[in-house]
C-alpha cells in the first residue's frame, strides 16, 4: 500500500499539535503583557521541528516556562525592545502572531480534511 495518504496525515497532525502548542505560547506572552520583566517567547519555525531527529516538543530545562505545564521548552525569548519596567511583550505582534496560527490550523484542518476523504472514496467509503 501506498503510504503517501498516511503520511500526508501524519505531517498534518504534526503540523496541528505544533500550532496547537505556539498558540499556548503565544497565550501566555498576552497574558503577561502587564507583567514585569516577562520577556515574550515563541516556537521555532515549524521546519525546524521537522528537522528534529525525533520530531517531538519537549522541555530541556524545569527552569523554562516556570509555571507553565505542558508548554514545549523548544520555546525560545524573542528579541524585542523592552519596556521601562523590563516587559518585553509587543501586542501587536502577539495578536497578529495568534492570528496567523489560528489561520493556519484553520488551512490545515481544512487539508486534513480533504486528505481524509480522499483516502474515504479510494478505499470506497465515500458520500458517491
Amino acid at each position: 500500500m501506498d503510504t503517501l495518504i498516511p503520511g500526508l496525515l501524519n505531517l498534518a497532525g504534526r503540523r496541528l499539535d505544533y500550532l496547537a502548542q505556539r498558540q499556548t505560547v503565544l497565550a501566555q506572552n498576552v497574558a503577561n503583557t502587564d507583567t514585569p520583566g516577562y520577556v515574550a517567547r515563541d516556537l521555532p519555525p515549524f521546519a525546524a521541528v521537522l528537522a528534529d531527529a525525533d520530531g517531538t516538543l519537549r522541555r530541556v530545562s524545569p527552569r523554562q516556562f516556570p509555571g507553565g505545564g505542558g508548554v514545549p521548552g523548544s520555546a525560545r525569548i524573542r528579541p524585542v525592545a523592552q519596556q521601562p519596567d523590563g516587559n518585553a511583550v509587543p501586542l501587536d505582534v502577539e495578536l497578529s502572531d495568534i492570528a496567523a496560527a489560528a489561520s493556519d490550523q484553520q488551512l490545515v484542518t481544512n487539508l486534513y480534511a480533504k486528505y481524509v476523504a480522499m483516502f474515504q472514496l479510494t478505499l470506497g467509503h465515500g458520500n458517491g
